[in-house]
């Protein structure tokens, strides 16, 4: 009698009906691959790597943060709720915090060059609103 080896221990391991090797169906450097909520993490990545090249001392310290949406009941003395992003300055021990809104801020982009654009200014908007700055100073393009 031999001892037959589970499925997931064999050197080739078929899907539940014996049709063929389970694998993914598409490769990862596809455009399927990646979803919206990831493509989107991407380019604010890109652009909070680039504003560290020419302001680290402003951007080091500052946490940066994705959310769907902003919240539906934002505090009584919050003023300032963005509708694409918001910022929030250090206390209590806390580092300051940039916070972007990922579907408002798809929703104004009419496409990807778009969203990326968008991206930079809210994120330009947000640093220089933290530091007491004009967007202007941070980066010369903004807003255009």
């Amino acid at each position: 009698m031999t001892h037959e080896l589970p499925p997931w221990r064999r050197a080739v391991y078929r899907n539940s009906h014996g049709r063929g090797i389970r694998r993914p169906t598409f490769g990862t450097r596809l455009p399927g691959y990646r979803t919206r909520c990831g493509v989107f993490d991407d380019l604010v990545a890109a652009q909070i790597r680039r504003l560290n090249v020419g302001w680290p001392d402003l951007v080091k310290p500052v946490q940066f943060a994705v959310e769907d949406v902003p919240p539906s009941d934002p505090t009584p003395w919050d003023g300032t709720s963005g509708l694409y992003s918001r910022s929030f300055p250090a206390g209590r021990g806390l580092p300051p915090r940039i916070v972007l809104y990922r579907m408002p801020i798809q929703h104004k982009a009419r496409d990807g060059m778009d969203l990326e654009l968008v991206i930079r200014d809210e994120l330009v908007l947000r640093l220089a609103e933290l530091y007491g700055r004009s967007p202007e100073q941070i980066d010369p393009m903004w807003g255009q």
